[in-house]
């Protein structure tokens, strides 16, 4: 009973928001709005409780491949076409507004310029081999070595001339 009034529900809705529109179910019983000439998405599914449904939009990528939703809301399925309308054209108005933000700058979020080093990395063996050969990486080099070398000289220096002088 749910998945035919979600159906007729998402048809109803598709046609007060746009003109062209595909209508299709999700596997997990949902149902999909998609506006190719908008560039974005709308899901319908249903919700925790009985008489309510997760409305979910996002943007549909180059190519045709949907992005993961933007944002969401639960409302509920007697609230009426009216209702659910205004509540997705303003999931698609925060959908667009995170699409129109420009991505945060790398640099400026303090990450390096380099791929991480992480054991789940896919590649992360391979990086820390053209690290090793590119001199930067976890293993101690040649600076670091004279520098030790130097403060070791030191010391042993201090305690010649403690043991010698008294």
């Amino acid at each position: 009973m749910v998945g035919a009034q979600l159906r007729d529900t998402a048809q109803e809705l598709a046609a007060v928001l746009w003109r062209e529109h595909t209508v299709y179910r999700e596997r997990s019983g949902g149902m999909v709005i998609r506006g190719e000439h908008v560039r974005r998405w709308i899901s319908l599914a249903p919700a925790g409780g009985r008489d309510e449904i997760l409305v979910r939009a996002g943007r549909i990528l180059d190519g045709g491949t949907t992005a993961p939703a933007r944002s969401e809301a639960v409302v509920p399925l007697s609230a009426g076409t009216g209702v659910l309308a205004a509540t997705c054209r303003r999931l698609l108005a925060e959908a667009a507004a995170d699409a129109a933000r420009p991505a945060p700058d790398r640099e400026a979020a303090g990450r390096t310029k380099g791929p991480r080093n992480s054991r789940n990395s896919r590649n992360s063996r391979s990086s820390r081999k053209s690290a090793r050969r590119n001199g930067r990486g976890r293993h101690t080099g040649f600076g670091s070595w004279v520098i030790l070398v130097c403060v070791v000289g030191v010391i042993a220096l201090f305690a010649y001339s403690s043991a010698t002088h008294g």
